[in-house]
C-alpha cells in the first residue's frame, strides 16, 4: 500500500477528509518551503503537492504562475526540489509528498529515470495536468514501476467513458477539477460540483480530491460532504508573494493550514484571521 493510500485509510479510521496543500516549491526560497512543508504537517495537512516550476503552466492561474516565476527566478530546479523532497524525509516528514510538474520537466531528464530519482528521494506521487489518460501509457509505467502514483483527472466536461477510464487507471486518488479553466480563488464552487463527484464514485472506490477554487473553510465543507479530499493551491501561494518576513509567513500558512482543515472534521469551527474572499 503506498503512502497516499495509507493516508487516506487512515483518515477513514478517524471518520474524517482529508486536507491536500499546494505549494511551489523554491517560492520564496526553498529553504522557506522547507519550513512552509513542516508547517503544514504540524497543523494537520494530509498530503503537500510541490509544484516544480516550469515557464510555461497552462493550467494555473495568476497566482500560481506568479509563484512558478518567482522560484525560477530563485533557482529552483528539478535537482534541488528533489533534494528538497530528499532534506524533508531526511527531517523525519511522514505525509505524502507529491510532485506537480509539466510533462516536458519529466522528458527532459528521461521518464524512467525521473521516476526514479523521485521515488528515491521519498516522492509519493506525480501529478501532470498536460498529460491526457490517453498519452499516459509510457509515464504511468515508468511510475508504477518505482511505486509512484501517477493521479488521474476528471473534469466537470468528462463523458462517462473518460471518467470510467481515469478511474480504471488511477492510482493514489482521482484529481476532480472543480470548475473548467486555470487554478485560482474563486468565491463560490460551481452547483454540478456534487454531481461530478457521484459520478466518479459510482465507477470506483479510489479516493476523490477536489481542487480549483478552493479557499475557505466553508469551501473544504461543502466539498469534502462529498469527496474524500479537497486540495488548495492558491490560498497558501498567495501568502509566498507578499513579502513578509519568513517567520511571519509561516506562521501565516500555519494558520491558513489549520482553519481549513477544521472544515474537514465534522462540528468544529475556524478562526479566519487570514482568510480572505476574494475572486
Amino acid at each position: 500500500m503506498s503512502r497516499i493510500a495509507e493516508r487516506f485509510a487512515l483518515l477513514r479510521s478517524r471518520g474524517e477528509k482529508g486536507l491536500i496543500a499546494y505549494l511551489a516549491a523554491g517560492d520564496p526560497s526553498l529553504a522557506t518551503s522547507r519550513r512552509l512543508v513542516h508547517a503544514l504537517a504540524e497543523a494537520g495537512v494530509d498530503m503537500v503537492e510541490l509544484g516544480l516550476p516550469f515557464s510555461d503552466p497552462l493550467a494555473d492561474g495568476p497566482v500560481i504562475q506568479a509563484a512558478s516565476q518567482r522560484a525560477l527566478a530563485a533557482g529552483a530546479n528539478t535537482d534541488n526540489v528533489l533534494e528538497l523532497v530528499a532534506a524533508l524525509r531526511a527531517d523525519g516528514l511522514q505525509i505524502p509528498l507529491l510532485i506537480m510538474t509539466y510533462y516536458n520537466l519529466v522528458l527532459r531528464p528521461g521518464v524512467e529515470n525521473f521516476c526514479h530519482r523521485a521515488a528515491a528521494a521519498g516522492v509519493d506521487g506525480l501529478i501532470l495536468p498536460d498529460v491526457p489518460v490517453e498519452e499516459s501509457d509510457e509515464i504511468r509505467a515508468a511510475a508504477g514501476a518505482v511505486g509512484l502514483d501517477l493521479i488521474q483527472f476528471v473534469a466537470p466536461t468528462s463523458p462517462p467513458e473518460r471518467i470510467r477510464r481515469a478511474a480504471d487507471l488511477a492510482r493514489g486518488f482521482i484529481y476532480a477539477v472543480s470548475s473548467t479553466g486555470v487554478t485560482g480563488v474563486r468565491d463560490r464552487l460551481p452547483p454540478q460540483l456534487t454531481a461530478m463527484v457521484e459520478a466518479v464514485k459510482a465507477v470506483t472506490d479510489t479516493p476523490v480530491a477536489v481542487g480549483f477554487g478552493i479557499s475557505r473553510p466553508e469551501q473544504v465543507r461543502q466539498v469534502t460532504a462529498v469527496a474524500d479530499a479537497a486540495i488548495v493551491g492558491s490560498a497558501f501561494v498567495r501568502h509566498c508573494g507578499e513579502g513578509l518576513p519568513e517567520h511571519e509567513l509561516v506562521e501565516r500558512v500555519r494558520i491558513l493550514a489549520e482553519e481549513l482543515k477544521a472544515g474537514t472534521r465534522p462540528g468544529t469551527g475556524w478562526d479566519s484571521r487570514f482568510v480572505k474572499n476574494e475572486a
